[in-house]
């Protein structure tokens, strides 16, 4: 041996799966954290409480719980991100959770994203979390306003309307009427 040390970073780093200074830095704030993960067909967000033996997660709610409420849409998108966050946000203000500060983990961290929807819903449910207003989606965004849209604009060539939409069409929703069927969801969870 040539008397050479190697320190090798920490499993976790090395795999990509955390990023320490960031971690570190939301820790010292002895605050709780809003964990939002996004996959292709759902957004889940957790409240997370550090521990020295490991992270406690306190509760979780995966966009595609929405379904037990009625939702009917798609559990991958804006509106749904936005109802997840907002049943998270009214669960842990009744826990008697009253702030937590935001972790994307690893995302990019993108302007007007499902996981910026998501933190719109907590933070309309009651919970106090530190942000830039302007990184939140718009209001139109988040009531799906743009999927009626683009629904509308694509009506009259049925056979590219009934491919984009066909879970929609298959879950027996108007896509054009998304709007009234998140509000219809927003006031059950309000409710």
């Amino acid at each position: 041996m040539n008397g050479n040390n190697v320190t090798l970073p920490f499993r976790r780093k090395r795999e990509g799966k955390t990023h320490y200074k960031k971690r570190l830095k939301m820790l010292l704030s002895e605050k709780f954290r809003l964990v939002v993960r996004k996959s292709l067909n759902s957004t889940k967000a957790s409240i997370v409480q550090y521990d020295s033996k490991g992270d406690k997660v306190l509760f979780t709610i995966d966009s595609k719980n929405l379904g037990k409420l009625g939702w009917k849409g798609n559990t991958g998108n804006l509106p749904s991100a936005y109802l997840a966050g907002m049943m998270l946000g009214k669960k842990a203000v009744k826990e008697g959770i009253e702030e937590a500060i935001l972790d994307i983990g690893l995302n990019n961290s993108t302007k007007g994203s499902r996981l910026y929807a998501a933190l719109a819903g907590a933070i309309d449910a009651g919970l106090k979390i530190p942000l830039g207003a302007e990184i939140l989606p718009p209001k139109e965004r988040i009531s799906g306003e743009h999927i009626s849209k683009y629904a509308h604009s694509i009506k009259n060539d049925q056979t590219r309307y009934k491919k984009q939409f066909y879970d929609y069409i298959k879950k027996g929703i108007d896509p054009e009427d998304i709007v009234n069927h998140f509000n219809d969801i927003k006031g059950k969870i309000n409710g």
